[in-house]
């Protein structure tokens, strides 16, 4: 077991000498990663083939396309983002200037999944970078061709005091929590979140936690049924259904039911053929454990669609499961995999009421022509972020801050996102000299009502 206090010691030594703060080595440090990933484009692929079965297009999409926008935008924006800026101050305060000084943190660690064992390293890597802070990145064990590629590319590109990788299983990341941090960054299940939550209360240290849960997709009967199908199609298979933010079941109105599963299934069988077992494109399930998880829920409900699956490649066909209940096992828990449980809907306040009982989703997807349903949906129902008529896409954008609520998480990154996540704001007053209000203090006659009249 590596010495992990010697490693954050060295880290702290290098961010008290000053150079993470200044800006121009922000943007540096970010320029060498950009180069990082270009250079490394084809072992990237390569690594997450072999991990997960991806395929070159959703690996570059997802993984390799979305963190180089993410850069761009970060260098683009940080001087602005860095300086202080003034503030008003109140008129009991007169003669003074307030100030919002943005700080970072000092060394953080940041622990990743396996789904997106790339990106989800490197995208929070970006914001503690552009804040100006150390880290120490600690990557999955379920993913070790990418995990290791990613430790000899950040050796390669940054010294061990400034950015570091630290691999192992379960026994490393807990050893890694047991020491003190000055922020914990963690991407992964609600059950290992309250434990990092846990180690964090220990040290005080502040903590964000992206998780996930069931993120619902209503189908309203105005919606465009043919679109809509596709991109759910689109939202809840790719990467095998293992995105944290992909559709975990659908809510369909009752009237549209039939001809919506129609279009969903051939929506399915036009993204990803209906041999999906022989195709050898399809994502893998990332361990046997999960496999076998997964193959459990096909008991429940009945297969409307799909429901195939091959131990050996550890693969799960796109699969549709209707007449399904909240009682089924299917609904207990977040699916994780590519299997779609579909349940109807009368009336639009059971729906709200039926989501409202279960645990705050990450996301939520709604499609509809109706204005007035989409609104009641937001208003009424809380969760962290989503689409209206689309899935999935409100994480590329780096002006919607991306992040859960309740036991999906909390905290949220991308874009300026990630720069305050990783940033204290530290605020300053500054007073002038010129002159003193004589009532602010006890002794001085009538002071209270020269208080008083100033408070109004």
């Amino acid at each position: 077991m590596q010495n992990f206090n010697e490693i954050i010691a060295k880290q702290r030594r290098f961010f008290l000498q000053g150079k993470t703060k200044e800006v121009f080595f922000r943007i540096k440090a970010l320029h060498s990663l950009d180069q990082m990933i270009r250079s490394h484009e084809k072992e990237l692929t390569a690594a997450l083939k072999k991990d997960l079965n991806k395929s070159e297009f959703e690996s570059y999409m997802t993984e390799i396309g979305s963190l180089l926008e993410e850069i761009r935008f970060m260098r683009k924006h940080i001087k602005k983002w860095a300086k202080p800026r003034k503030v008003k101050s109140t008129i009991f305060l007169i003669g003074s200037k307030s100030y919002i000084y943005p700080e970072p943190y000092g060394v953080a660690l940041i622990i990743s999944p396996w789904n997106y064992p790339f990106q989800l390293s490197i995208a929070p890597l970006i914001g503690a970078i552009a804040a100006g802070n150390c880290a120490v990145l600690k990557p999955s064990e379920f993913t070790p061709e990418t995990s290791q590629l990613l430790a000899e590319l950040i050796a390669k590109t940054f010294p061990e005091e400034y950015i570091t990788v630290v691999q192992g299983e379960g026994e490393t990341s807990q050893a890694l929590l047991e020491e003190k941090w000055d922020y914990l960054f963690f991407t992964g299940s609600v059950s290992v979140g309250k434990k990092i939550m846990e180690a964090a209360a220990k040290h005080l240290t502040p903590v964000t936690l992206e998780l996930g849960g069931k993120s619902p997709c209503i189908i309203h009967h105005d919606a465009n049924l043919k679109l809509a199908a596709k991109r759910i199609a689109w939202g809840k298979f790719l990467n095998a259904g293992q995105t944290c933010v992909a559709p975990d079941y659908l809510y369909v109105h009752h009237t549209v039911m039939d001809k919506f599963l129609h279009l969903l299934t051939e929506a399915i069988k036009e993204l990803y053929t209906d041999h999906v077992l022989e195709s050898g494109t399809f994502t893998k399930i990332v361990s046997e454990r999960h496999f076998q998880r997964l193959v459990k829920f096909l008991a429940d409900g009945i297969v409307a669609y799909g429901g195939k699956h091959d131990r050996q490649s550890l693969i799960v066909e796109p699969t549709i499961l209707n007449n399904v209940t909240w009682e089924d096992s299917v609904m207990q828990e977040e699916i994780f995999g590519p299997i779609l449980p579909v349940l109807t809907y009368d009336h639009d306040h059971l729906v709200i009421e039926e989501i409202n009982k279960h645990p705050k989703p990450l996301a939520l997807y709604i499609f509809s022509e109706n204005q007035a349903f989409q609104d009641t949906i937001i208003q009424q129902v809380s969760f962290g972020g989503g689409c209206i008529n689309d899935t999935i896409f409100h994480l590329s954008s780096p002006y919607l801050p991306f992040g859960g609520v309740g036991e999906s998480g909390m905290g949220a990154y991308h874009g300026k996102g990630s720069f305050d996540v990783f940033s204290h704001v530290k605020s300053i007053l500054k007073q002038t000299t010129a002159f003193d209000l004589p009532f602010r203090y006890p002794h001085k006659k009538n002071a209270l009502q020269h208080i008083k009249r100033f408070l109004k």
